[in-house]
């Protein structure tokens, strides 16, 4: 990796940093803005040429998302300020369209399917905290929040189901999970847990994708994997469909919890509905993988480290082990 990386990624930790320990709202804005300005050129690959179309269609969206929360700012500081809560559903329209939520999702599976897995992963994870952690400190119960939890929801789980290539399908899965991370968003800061959690998962995914050089689905048919990383992968694949007893679960059930003690249970039902989509199309790409007959060629045989392969197994089944010690 280049030094001018390492800078990058340093200054993209930084404006995180910036966003998550600021008290108004212009210094929220700057660090987004050095957040965004440091992750674009760590997007960008020479070998890559598409890369630089997932740059551009990244930095146009984020741009927009931040012209409409510097637009409302400036209505807050001033003197004419219009009504509080359109305010409000101004800032919150620019967070969702940054967080790449429905009904502004279509850039991220689009970005997903031209960068590589480990920046897909950033995308996926580091580069959601910052406005998830902004959007709970303006989080009310309005329509404008309940459409995007309810289409995120949707539009995810359908949007992965014809998706013939991993990148994309992640993108999609992300876009799912945001809805159920923005349903929690509601209650205090049980966000962190659900986002941790399906961090985890999401870089264990993407660094045994990238490993293996997987990126469409087909490639799962003739993949050269021994026993021990196949269960692991489909125990991954399953935790992150939140199939219990996988650590998966864990931030679903506390959702679900958080949801039927404030009554929402019709956008409950929902999620669970769809959330069941999501956990067919990760079935899918196991079955490719178990179902249909390879033929292991030795010299192109991956040597896997099996420690932290287990590791990654027992972090996902660790469940089990968190409610026995509650219990006690």
């Amino acid at each position: 990796m280049k030094k001018s990386t390492w800078i990058y990624i340093f200054t993209m930790i930084a404006g995180t940093m910036i966003t998550l320990s600021s008290k108004n709202w212009i210094s929220m804005w700057m660090g987004l803005e050095l957040n965004l300005m440091s992750f674009i050129p760590i997007m960008l690959n020479k070998s890559n040429k598409s890369s630089a179309e997932a740059a551009m269609i990244y930095f146009l969206m984020q741009s927009m998302g931040s012209m409409l929360l510097l637009m409302s700012v400036m209505m807050l500081m001033s003197k004419y300020s219009i009504e509080n809560k359109m305010n409000n559903i101004i800032i919150t329209v620019s967070l969702l369209m940054k967080l790449g939520a429905a009904p502004f999702h279509l850039w991220m599976p689009e970005v997903m399917s031209k960068i590589n897995w480990y920046k897909g992963a950033i995308l996926m994870t580091w580069q959601k905290m910052a406005p998830l952690m902004m959007m709970s400190n303006i989080m009310y119960n309005h329509f404008i929040l309940n459409l995007a939890i309810l289409s995120s929801v949707v539009l995810g789980g359908l949007g992965g189901i014809n998706q013939t290539s991993l990148r994309k399908l992640m993108g999609y899965s992300s876009i799912n999970h945001l809805g159920w991370m923005l349903s929690i968003n509601k209650f205090m800061n049980l966000w962190m847990a659900y986002f941790a959690i399906y961090s985890a998962l999401v870089l264990m995914i993407c660094q045994t994708f990238h490993k293996m050089k997987m990126y469409f689905l087909n490639q799962l048919q003739g993949i050269n994997m021994d026993s021990t990383e196949k269960i692991n992968l489909f125990v991954m694949m399953l935790s992150m469909g939140g199939l219990p007893p996988f650590i998966g679960f864990l931030p679903k059930w506390i959702t679900m919890q958080a949801m039927i003690n404030s009554k929402e249970m019709m956008i409950m039902f929902v999620m669970i509905m769809f959330s069941l989509i999501t956990l067919m199309f990760y079935l899918r790409i196991m079955t490719n993988m178990y179902l249909t007959f390879n033929s292991t060629i030795k010299w192109s045989y991956i040597k896997s480290n099996k420690a932290s392969v287990i590791t990654m197994m027992m972090m996902n089944l660790s469940l089990p082990l968190i409610l026995i010690m509650d219990m006690i």
